[in-house]
């Protein structure tokens, strides 16, 4: 499988935007995150290297999960690197 075909499209709902930031309620542990529809057969592994290759950052955990829709991966940026930043490069925003 290519590092490109792996990552498909952000998910955008009220909930994922909240990950990017984390909201007042929230403490920054719970943000920082951004959610992509991936593809099926991707490992969380696969999801980290093609993410950190696609947009030069660090990943620090990604948590995967199968829904109707697809494969949904939450990604965690480590430290120093902002989710926002990400989105706004693909569009989220």
């Amino acid at each position: 499988m290519k590092q490109s075909d792996i990552l498909i499209r952000p998910f955008v709902t009220e909930k994922s935007l909240n990950f990017l930031s984390g909201t007042p309620k929230q403490k920054f542990k719970d943000g920082n995150k951004i959610e992509f529809i991936v593809h099926r057969d991707a490992s969380k592994i696969d999801v980290k290297v093609a993410f950190e290759e696609r947009f030069e950052v660090k990943v620090d955990q990604v948590w995967t999960r199968i829904q109707k829709d697809g494969k949904h991966a939450i990604i965690k940026l480590s430290e120093g690197y902002s989710a926002e930043d990400v989105g706004m490069r693909v569009g989220v925003f």
